[in-house]
């Protein structure tokens, strides 16, 4: 396999400032599909860390007192058990905003206050662009003493409620506030690699260069600033201990860590990407531009018009290309001034598609076995059953752009892990049982499967449920329509709120990543 034809080279990445490696090989990934399985996994792993270890994570919003297995132990359990033992444990959050608009301040402050207490160490970073996250999800094991138990996790599941759901979707019992349409308990789609091998060590330097960012916790926000100064926050990173060497080779797979860092120039960039860096957004590209057959995604948001022309120019140049995507059936949030602009963003998005490929762009949404919509968190592209990724980066501007984030990229040199990563994905969407799988391998009798399967449900959706249910999960995504009054302002408020640019100018004007 042609590495290069795939990865980003060292000069495409265009990060110079980043010791990160191009891309490592030798490593061992694993998906892990929906929370249940993440988070039992990272309990085995966590509970057998000794005295000088290091657990180093990253996350988006942490609740401390969500429960990892049915019955427990919690997050902030876990973590300070291990600091307890004399594990090196260290974590940046996400500062967030006010929990009055929905977000996480106080859960991710908790979190770092019950970690600190058994101590650990736990900040809370706003080195942002203005609107913007932390919205990287990584957690680094390393065991001097035993470099080959060497792990890290990272994709799209933060270590919160609403995360623990199983393949049956029947929700986490302990649930964030979504959208009514979705239940007390919202059905959660997920996705998280585990790795092991030396790409362990490319995550550990990723955590290390946020972590010895010189510049203020809160440099982006003076009034939080000073209200963490009045309350004794932490807000000064202790020395991390010294680097260890990357764990040795197991396993067949190459990986390329893809990262979203914004532009920060006017305001002291970061030391590691002092113009940003944007090979999530490069390495998509490259990879969309290469695809012949089919690339299939699951994600959140799937906006932007820049991502979907990308799209577009690959289903023009190649007629046989199918793209297939699984999004949220509707967002995550209500109401009158909240909704609208999430709904125009992915209405543009998949227009720009399907004036592009016709009958070869194929949008579905998922819901469990009682007709409750599934919230699809996941963030998957698989291209050619050839090259996979799993992150934290959806498929918008902001993820490519504006906020960090966080991919791995996978090749495997026996051709197996992309394509089963799809098949794991399509099985579970089709109720279908392991191995019940050979009409899902070649593209053209998979999208033919595929979609006759989500309209066998869609048609007995429509005939008013007579009769038994058809096996499967999937139907076809049907945008919700707005009125040219309420897009007249929606969109404007999608572009600028919702799906910002964290580009530098030069990069807009060239419209270039």
């Amino acid at each position: 396999m042609d590495v290069e034809e795939w990865f980003l080279t060292e000069q495409e990445r265009g990060n110079p400032s980043s010791a990160i490696p191009t891309w490592t090989r030798g490593n061992h990934a694993e998906p892990l599909v929906h929370g249940d399985s993440y988070f039992d996994r990272l309990v085995t792993e966590i509970a057998a860390l000794e005295v000088g270890d290091h657990l180093f994570f990253t996350d988006w919003r942490g609740d401390p007192d969500e429960r990892l297995r049915p019955g427990g132990p919690t997050v902030a359990e876990l973590f300070s058990a291990a600091a307890r033992r004399g594990v090196i444990v260290k974590g940046l959050m996400w500062r967030s905003h006010l929990d009055k608009l929905q977000y996480s301040e106080e859960e991710n402050r908790h979190l770092g206050e019950a970690v600190a207490d058994a101590g650990g160490e736990v900040l809370l970073d706003q080195r942002v662009r203005r609107g913007g996250s932390h919205h990287q999800k990584l957690v680094v094991l390393r065991h001097p003493a035993a470099p080959d138990r060497d792990v890290a996790f990272a994709g799209g599941i933060d270590l919160c409620h609403s995360r623990r759901d199983t393949a049956a979707h029947d929700g986490d019992p302990q649930a964030v506030r979504m959208s009514p349409r979705y239940g007390d308990h919202p059905p959660w789609h997920d996705v998280q690699l585990m790795l092991r091998g030396p790409v362990v060590g490319a995550l550990d330097l990723t955590f290390r260069e946020r972590w010895t960012d010189p510049h203020p916790l809160d440099s982006r926000s003076p009034l939080a600033w000073v209200r963490d100064l009045a309350a004794g926050a932490d807000l000064h990173a202790d020395t991390l201990p010294d680097p260890l060497p990357d764990p040795p080779e197991c396993g067949p797979h190459a990986v390329q860590v893809l990262r979203t860092y914004p532009d920060l120039t006017l305001d002291r960039g970061y030391p590691f990407a002092p113009d940003g860096e944007r090979t999530v957004a490069r390495g998509y590209t490259k990879v969309i531009r290469h695809a012949r057959r089919l690339i299939y995604l699951e994600d959140q948001y799937l906006w932007s018009t820049e991502v979907a022309e990308l799209f577009a120019d690959a289903l023009r140049d190649n007629p046989d290309l199918h793209l297939v995507a699984v999004v949220p059936r509707h967002p995550d949030v209500d109401g009158a001034l909240s909704l609208p602009p999430n709904l125009v963003g992915r209405a543009q998005a998949i227009s720009v598609c399907q004036r592009a490929g016709g009958d070869r762009v194929h949008i579905f949404d998922v819901e469990n076995h009682a007709g409750t919509p599934v919230y699809v968190h996941a963030k998957v592209c698989v291209a050619d059953d050839v090259w996979a990724s799993v992150g934290s980066d959806n498929f918008n501007r902001r993820s490519w752009t504006h906020d960090s984030e966080l991919s791995c990229a996978v090749l495997d040199e026996t051709g197996a892990f992309a394509r089963d990563l799809r098949l794991t994905l399509w099985r579970e969407h089709l109720d279908r049982a392991d191995g019940d799988d050979a009409d899902l391998v070649d593209a053209a009798s998979a999208i033919e499967a595929i979609t006759a399967s989500a309209q066998k449900l869609e048609d007995w959706h429509t005939g008013g449920r007579t009769g038994p249910r058809p096996p499967g999960r999937l139907r076809p995504h049907r945008p919700e329509q707005l009125g040219p009054l309420t897009k007249a302002w929606a969109l404007p408020a999608y572009r600028l709120i919702y799906d910002p640019d964290g580009r530098p100018m030069r990069d807009r004007r060239a419209k270039s990543w």
